[in-house]
């Protein structure tokens, strides 16, 4: 907790909530985007809801 920003190379834990809905699934491998450039990318651990 508390974590504001993070290095290549290091691991988080997160929870994310969409803006609109889209089919995943547990296991599922995504790229988090911004201004055309991925910044991010992981695996979905659990689906909360």
């Amino acid at each position: 907790e508390g974590v504001e920003m993070v290095m290549p190379g290091d691991n988080v834990q997160m929870t994310v909530t969409l803006i609109c809905p889209v089919a995943m699934e547990d296991g599922l491998r995504f790229a988090i985007r911004e201004g055309g450039r991925t910044v991010g990318a992981g695996v979905v651990a659990k689906i909360i809801e």
